[in-house]
């Protein structure tokens, strides 16, 4: 009996992994001797996977401390604050209410030191954003979507470092 009532959760925390995991993995590595292009159709493909499938990300590029990403939202995003990394948003279609800074609202520790997120963000931000908008959004600040019909954008995402 023990052994089932410590293999349950191992076996429900796996299951609730997999679609994160599913979500980046396959990305090829980002090279270190030559550029890599994304053309319209590679993105718009991810994109119309992501609505079809029910998935939030897919990672078109993995460089370790960055990576480039296509996410389609169709609701409300968990609220979250990195520690060591920085965002950049390129909305390519669609519409939201972001919302930033602020204190998240519920928190719970990430993966990593300074990661949060939570049910919320109290006090912080909102503005629309929309098709053509870049936003930037560094380590330390709250961000989330609260409130979305469908966007879609790339998430340029890279890890923080100390200034030279």
């Amino acid at each position: 009996m023990a052994i089932i009532s410590l293999r349950l959760p191992l076996f429900l925390t796996i299951l609730l992994c997999a679609p994160a995991l599913a979500q980046t993995a396959g990305a090829p590595p980002a090279p270190t001797d030559k550029a890599v292009d994304f053309s319209q159709a590679e993105i718009e493909a991810a994109a119309e996977f992501l609505a079809a499938e029910g998935i939030l990300t897919k990672r078109l590029l993995e460089g370790g401390v960055f990576s480039v990403n296509v996410r389609h939202i169709e609701a409300a995003e968990t609220a979250l604050q990195h520690g060591r990394i920085t965002e950049v948003w390129v909305v390519r279609e669609g519409e939201g209410l972001l919302v930033t800074g602020g204190t998240i609202v519920n928190a719970e520790p990430g993966a990593g030191p300074g990661e949060w997120r939570g049910t919320a963000i109290a006090g912080g931000v909102e503005r629309q954003i929309k098709a053509g908008d870049v936003i930037f959004i560094p380590p330390g600040v709250p961000h989330g979507i609260r409130q979305t019909a469908a966007i879609t954008y790339l998430n340029i995402r890279f890890e923080a470092r100390q200034p030279d």
